[in-house]
């Protein structure tokens, strides 16, 4: 009994002295560093990488087919090369003119775009939260809604007493529809047992529209900011075909009458580039307010 008593205390220390042998060599030996333990501008890279290839495809694609003069269900025989089009622009960022058409587009969406903020948040949570109010205007926003933004421009130069003023209606009704409508469903969506346990501590109803309401509404309300920028941008370049003068939008209809095929796609890709921006912009400056999501993840 002793001796097998004495065999397994030995066989014990052997294991033992292996295991903190085999802990001292992994100490020693470097961690080889994950991809989910780099930073997260290390992480996205490879979908970044992926992105940047396919807009390169796209660009061959349409340096192949415009250089082949394709005409197969598509007709690219007018179609001006990405080369073509790459010089038109450098040539076109050297005039001061082209800066005023994109520096008005700007101005124009920027109030419109705060307006349509303004305006779309408030009404949606007033009817997110009133029953009433929802009957009442909701009708309304169904009928108009639907209209595009090229139907309003004979009504808005009879309304509106200068183009201005009609460009930038038409403008705000193409960001409003999105955020009212994205800022009623995040209200709605409120769970009512945060509502009923606000109400038990005795907050009001300005509290707990406040700090209950208001930040779980906010991911739906950023997502509707987001879409209607975009929409935004698309009504402006429906709009801007009432101004004679300046816009970018203007600028594109203009290369059109005068059939400079060059200077269109320039103008359409400087909307996108521009339309890309502003929404990122919006998710950005936004991102704060959404700090508390990330931290819960």
């Amino acid at each position: 009994m002793e001796a097998a008593g004495i065999q397994h205390a030995s066989q014990a220390a052997g294991a033992a002295r292996v295991a903190g042998r085999d802990a001292a060599l992994a100490a020693a030996e470097p961690v080889a560093p994950t991809l989910a333990d780099a930073s997260p501008a290390v992480r996205l890279w490879p979908q970044y990488l992926v992105r940047a290839v396919s807009v390169v495809a796209a660009l061959l694609l349409w340096q192949l087919a415009s250089a082949s003069k394709l005409a197969f269900i598509v007709n690219f025989k007018n179609i001006p090369t990405p080369l073509v089009v790459a010089r038109k622009l450098v040539e076109v960022l050297s005039t001061r003119t082209f800066y005023v058409h994109i520096g008005v587009s700007l101005e124009r969406i920027a109030i419109s775009f705060a307006l349509a903020t303004v305006v779309g948040v408030t009404v949606g949570v007033l009817m997110g939260r009133s029953r009433l109010a929802t009957n009442i205007i909701m009708p309304h926003i169904e009928i108009v809604r639907p209209i595009p933004a090229v139907a309003w421009i004979p009504l808005a130069i009879l309304i509106f007493p200068t183009e201005e003023s009609s460009i930038m209606y038409i403008t705000f009704l193409g960001a409003f529809f999105p955020i009212v409508l994205n800022t009623i469903h995040g209200v709605q969506q409120t769970p009512e047992t945060l509502v009923r346990a606000a109400q038990c501590f005795g907050a009001g109803r300005l509290a707990i529209l406040r700090h209950v309401v208001l930040p779980g509404a906010l991911p739906s309300i950023i997502a509707g900011l987001a879409i209607g920028m975009g929409v935004a941008w698309f009504s402006l370049l429906s709009a801007e075909i009432i101004s004679g003068q300046y816009g970018i939008g203007y600028f594109t209809w203009n290369s059109y009458t005068l059939v400079q095929c060059p200077e269109i796609i320039v103008g359409m890709l400087t909307i996108g580039a521009l339309g890309t921006a502003s929404t990122w912009l919006v998710r950005r400056l936004s991102r704060p307010a959404l700090r508390w999501q990330e931290e819960r993840e």
